[in-house]
Order: structure tokens, then sequence, then C-alpha cells
């Protein structure tokens, strides 16, 4: 299987750089085994049934970029250099990963410094990302975040312009309570109160899990036998009432549908062969084709990246063919693709 397979022609005006308004009025490509329909996030209802359940990541984005200062001492006085850090991936320590510009004049043991009180110690180097420990945890440093930290657009929208007030709102879910993402998950920005409301009307129910989305997520594949890719770690948790809710609504005969990426590879690293169970760690699950579904029966996702992982995934679900007619219809079609862009709704 290479790397080549899942390339595709993709214009640079159908790259989004701003959300639909109101969220659910964006296009929604329903792809319904071979059949292909367009259609309006609005539609959901449409496809999805009573008793249908809809899985939904609820990690809240942290404004992850910074900008700080680093001090030593020369024999020429005090030299003063900025530093850039984008945080990366939460460390079961409390530590974080980071992406630091310039990593290489940082030295093992330099603090940074920023805004608010904020300061982070280097402990080291990783994978060519910095290990940093900070100075403060819990509200105290999601406050400081809050007043010294950006929202760290994707690269596809960061290359074409800078992040802003607005993206505070756009780039979070309604429904975001848990701190700790560095990237949203992108197919749940689809919805808002209205659609929400008209989904419990219409008997789906709702669950929420939890992953911690990392800057990984954005990093492309650099081996062209895509089997020996290894999946950056991610942190998350599926609880135990999230997992009897699943379990109930798959014995009822109902769907189990993650809406993203993320809450896919959550529920498909929290389940077993006999159904789903209470789960918190880290996953590097890795779906491509040929991989075996447990637990889930369909997947609404935005458009994906060439060549990338996600797009693996979504080949695995649907079948590579499927795939390659559903991204062929929504370029002919102009869809707006990646984390601002449209969505599909994908039934296998």
């Amino acid at each position: 299987m290479q790397l080549s397979d899942f390339d595709f022609d993709l214009p640079e005006r159908l790259i989004a750089t701003r959300p639909a308004r109101p969220r659910s009025s964006a296009r929604l490509l329903v792809g319904e085994g071979d059949s292909i329909t367009d259609a309006q996030v609005t539609d959901l209802t449409r496809w999805l049934r009573p008793g249908d359940r809809l899985v939904l990541n609820d990690t809240r984005v942290i404004p992850a970029r910074l900008r700080g200062t680093r001090r030593r001492e020369t024999g020429q006085g005090e030299s003063i250099a900025s530093i850039e850090v984008t945080l990366a991936t939460p460390r079961m320590d409390g530590t974080w990963n980071a992406l630091v510009k310039p990593l290489r004049k940082l030295q093992d043991g330099e603090v940074i410094r920023f805004d608010g009180g904020l300061q982070a110690e280097c402990l080291g180097r990783e994978d060519g990302q910095a290990v940093l420990r900070f100075n403060l945890e819990g509200d105290a440093f999601d406050a400081a975040l809050a007043e010294s930290g950006q929202i760290p657009l994707p690269p596809y929208i960061a290359a074409k312009r800078e992040a802003d007030a607005q993206d505070r709102d756009d780039y979070q879910t309604i429904w975001a309570r848990n701190s700790g993402a560095v990237a949203a998950p992108t197919a749940s920005l689809h919805f808002d109160e209205a659609l929400m409301t008209a989904l419990r009307n219409h008997g789906v129910e709702i669950s929420f899990v939890t992953l911690h989305v990392g800057a990984g997520t954005f990093l492309p594949v650099k081996v062209e036998d895509v089997t020996t890719h290894k999946m950056h770690a991610e942190w998350g948790a599926v609880t135990a009432e999230a997992a009897a809710e699943m379990n109930a609504t798959k014995s009822a005969g109902g769907r189990v549908i993650p809406v993203g990426t993320t809450a896919l590879r959550l529920i498909e690293s929290a389940a077993t062969e006999t159904g789903m169970q209470a789960w918190q760690g880290e996953t590097d699950i890795f779906i491509y084709p040929g991989y075996r579904f447990k637990i889930t029966d369909g997947l609404m996702t935005n458009f994906h990246l060439p060549k990338s992982t996600l797009l693996m995934l979504v080949s695995a679900l649907m079948g590579q063919d499927c795939i390659r007619a559903i991204y062929d219809h929504a370029v002919t079609q102009e869809y707006r693709f990646f984390s601002y862009g449209d969505a599909s709704l994908l039934l296998p």
C-alpha cells in the first residue's frame, strides 16, 4: 500500500479560511454505499434514524501559540532573545511537548518567560520538539494561556492569514469543556444549538468522549509504504457511562456514528470484540485500508489533505475506490476543504 495511492489534485481555492455562517449551513456530501448526495448539514435528520447515536469529542482547544523570551548572561551582559512556542501534546506527567522556534538556540534548563506570569523550563528534546515544564497548572495555567496565547490555526490556514479574535469562537465546538487540545475536532464545528435541538427531537442520541487533539494531526506521512508509518500519540478517555450508552445503542439495533476522526480513533481504541469499555490513556492507533472496525457504523467528517492519515482512515471505512469517487465529486462540485470547510457523512 503506497502513499501515492492516497494522492489527489486539490485546487488551492477550495481551501476554506473561514467557516460557514451559521455553522450548520455548511454543505454536506452524503456517501451511502456507492451513492453520493449533495445536501446541507441541516439535512442530517434525513439520514440519521431515531435510535442512532452520535459520538462527540468534548475537548477544548487552548490558545497554544505563545511568544516569549529567554534571558542569558554573556560577556557583554544580559542577552534577551525572542522565542515562539506552540504547544503540541500534553504528557502524562504534566509536561508538554512543544514546537519551539528557534529550538537549536534553546538550552536544556533554560526558562522561557511569557506574559501573565507564565514560565516554562526546557527539560530536554524529543523527536525535534522541546519538553517543557510550566510553573502553573490547572485553572491558573488556563487563565495565563487565555491572556498570552493565540489559537494555533492549522498550517494551511495560517499560511493564508493570521489568527484573530473571531477564531477563538470559530475554532471551538459549542460543547467544548475539557481543555487540552491544540487543534479542533473540526467536523463538530458544524453543530449549533438549532441543529442539536433538531437531532434530539428526531430521536438521535448523543454521547461525549474526550480526545485531546495534538499538533501531530498535521504532520505529513513521510514513508512510501504507509503500513510503516508511526502515528503520534494523543490522550483520550471514554467514561463508563459513554461506553454503556454505545453498547445499549448497538444492542437496540441503532448505529454508532462518531463525529470526526478524533472521536472515531478514540472509540476504536477503547472497543473490544464484545463491545465498548471504559478507557483512558494515550492512543496511537493508525487506521488504514484493511482495518476491521469494532464499534463504528458511520462517520461525519470534513474533507482531508492528500496523502494524509485521515484520508487513509476514511478509505478504510468506505473503500479506496469509493473515497476516490467521493473526493472527485467534492472537487468537481467545489466543496470547501479542511478544518473550516464543508462536511461529509460516510455510511458504508
